[in-house]
């Protein structure tokens, strides 16, 4: 079984891949204070959730845009499963190719979501993944990744909102059920959500006036599924495992 850990700013999650599937996904919240034998330990028990022991771990792979968490995380990996992992960055074999003005500013996270659109879904793909922040890549039919966008997330706005006034409560993050909000849970929901639907279709509208061929949008993240519009054509939460596999059959 090959592990990948994508280790973001709100989450890291692991996937469990077995016979290049994807069997099981874990999520711990992202916290530089965590020891490596705290991170260890989480591990072990995820692992033997699905009845696996550290013996069926043949490998680690990981991609992280939160450099402070590294160390004790990786360091985690070597003393519990004897693994050095192999670590998405400079020096990696990806099968993409990066023209943007500074390739290195391109984060693991968004190479491995690339990659893994383009090994699963072919080129001419915008791939978009909803996290702490929203980031916008697109992928030509030549696994080049081209152009990119960063905005808000939704969480992220929601937080802002909450911290930034002194009165509006912290509220869950989910569709509602109609935009005609008579309470203020309901109207930052609704709000929220619409604002952020909004801004996802008029990007995706942007860059169809922008690029002359046809492409097909997919999109992953933790809130990609409570999305409800037509110009999203798929929506695959195991994108970056998808992607990491990839980049891991391009090293071994």
């Amino acid at each position: 079984m090959l592990i990948a850990v994508d280790i973001g700013n709100t989450n890291i999650v692991l996937g469990f891949i077995e016979d290049e599937q994807v069997a099981a996904t874990y999520r711990i919240t992202t916290k530089s204070n965590h020891t490596s034998d705290e991170f260890g330990i989480m591990m072990l028990q995820f692992l033997q959730l699905k009845g696996f022991a550290p013996r069926d771990v043949h490998d680690v792979i990981i991609t992280s845009v939160v450099p402070k968490v590294m160390h004790s995380f990786t360091a985690a990996i070597v003393k519990f499963l004897g693994i050095t992992p192999m670590v998405v960055g400079p020096g990696i074999r990806t099968g993409m190719n990066i023209h943007i003005d500074d390739p290195r500013s391109l984060g693991a996270d968004c190479l491995a979501d690339c990659a893994g659109a383009y090994a699963t879904y072919g080129g001419r793909t915008l791939v978009i993944d909803m996290g702490t922040a929203t980031t916008y890549n697109y992928v030509d039919e030549h696994a080049t990744i081209t152009c990119g966008l960063i905005t808000t997330g939704i969480r992220t706005a929601a937080e802002a909102l909450t911290s930034m006034t002194a009165q509006l409560p912290e509220v869950e993050i989910r569709r509602p059920t109609s935009i005609l909000a008579k309470d203020t849970k309901n109207a930052i929901q609704a709000g929220l959500y619409y604002d952020f639907l909004g801004g996802i279709e008029r990007i995706i509208t942007q860059f169809h006036r922008e690029i002359p061929e046809d492409f097909q949008v997919v999109a992953t993240g933790g809130l990609a599924r409570i999305l409800d519009t037509p110009l999203i054509d798929v929506i695959d939460p195991d994108l970056i495992f998808k992607g990491m596999l990839w980049i891991y059959r391009k090293n071994i």
